[in-house]
């Protein structure tokens, strides 16, 4: 007997997330010291002042547990959005909460469905469960909203949407989300991950429907645009009857004093978010300027990173670049064998990596 035995069927058949390569890795597997990661959507610019002076402050008192309901981020993220601080739920990371939300409410009899090239962790949650996945196929890279409709049935207990979508940065129009949302039954749950929303044009359009959709959750994070990723720090907006079930599940002090502290001090940094968002847009015209010179085509991004076709094997072009210090992210479980994605970095960053690509391309 293994231990492989005792455990669950759908634990045992579970390939865990694999998360971008630390540099600290890459150094000790190849000796460099020059690297520049861009693999995982994090903020080039780092956290904001404001974010590391509550940290400093907060750290004064790390004998102390944090508060285990995050008072002081809730009410500023009630305020923010001209909601109840009833309909906010903490978690470490957004992941955390799409977790939460998935152990709430669906048994291994319901379906949970989700786009084909959407967010791994929604298949990982899924398949923790024993749920059944339905995996709507991909219109252009992204959501074919109609399809997904024609696939709900009595079992579908819940639907993960990434806007943008991410790996590939496709973007819904309010227009359309909001008539799909509109057209799915109401015992039937809609999460709407907007965990890049803050590079987008509008920022809060979604969080008015929550007053006409009781089945409609909303999930955000810290860690893309607010630069704290280290941290930890996500959270759900929805109706107060949803909030309520999954702050019962929800572990004890699951969002650090530092997450807490620095998020209550970033969310209202409107300066730092506009700057972030400037080098955003920079980076982005930069990088598809230089693919474009490669004759390289790219899925067109919402996001802060961009996925492109390398014209060959994704995996050998990743390792390739890796020998050169240049970290990124291969995409080929997701489906995207001859693709890369590359996170928006500094100005400097995206010329060492577009040099690079251009060398292991031969061009």
């Amino acid at each position: 007997m293994t231990f492989c035995d005792l455990a669950l069927d759908c634990v045992t058949k579970l390939q865990p997330y694999v998360p971008g390569k630390p540099i600290d890795e890459l150094q000790r597997e190849y000796g460099l010291s020059d690297i520049v990661k861009l693999a995982s959507n994090e903020n080039p610019l780092g956290p904001s002042p404001a974010a590391i002076e509550a940290v400093n402050a907060a750290s004064q008192e790390l004998t102390r547990y944090p508060d285990g309901n995050g008072f002081s981020l809730k009410t500023a993220l009630a305020e923010k959005y001209k909601l109840g601080v009833d309909q906010i739920t903490l978690g470490n990371g957004s992941n955390d909460v799409l977790e939460m939300i998935a152990r709430a409410f669906v048994s291994p009899v319901d379906e949970v469905m989700f786009s084909q090239y959407a967010f791994a962790v929604y298949p990982l949650v899924t398949q923790a469960i024993g749920a059944q996945a339905i995996i709507a196929p991909a219109k252009d890279y992204g959501h074919d909203l109609d399809m997904m409709l024609s696939l709900v049935t009595a079992k579908t207990k819940l639907i993960f949407i990434a806007n943008p979508n991410n790996p590939t940065g496709t973007h819904l129009s309010s227009t359309e989300l909001e008539q799909f949302v509109k057209q799915v039954p109401e015992q039937t749950l809609v999460v709407i991950d907007e965990a890049y929303v803050e590079y987008g044009e509008q920022l809060e359009n979604t969080i008015d429907w929550l007053a006409k959709y009781p089945n409609l959750i909303i999930t955000r994070t810290f860690s893309k645009a607010y630069g704290l990723a280290g941290l930890r720090v996500g959270y759900a907006l929805s109706n107060p009857e949803v909030a309520d079930l999954l702050n019962r599940i929800r572990q004890p002090f699951n969002v650090n004093s530092l997450a807490l502290a620095a998020a209550t001090a970033a969310v209202n940094d409107d300066e730092y978010l506009v700057k972030t968002k400037h080098a955003n847009d920079a980076g982005m015209a930069q990088l598809l300027a230089g693919f474009e010179a490669m004759g390289l085509t790219s899925i067109p991004s919402k996001g802060n990173f961009v996925t492109v076709d390398v014209g060959k094997k994704g995996d050998d072009v990743f390792d390739a670049l890796l020998h050169k210090g240049v970290i990124v992210r291969p995409v080929a479980n997701y489906g995207l064998p001859r693709h890369i994605r590359v996170s928006i970095g500094l100005k400097s960053e995206n010329q060492r990596f577009l040099t690079a690509l251009a060398e292991v391309l031969g061009q």
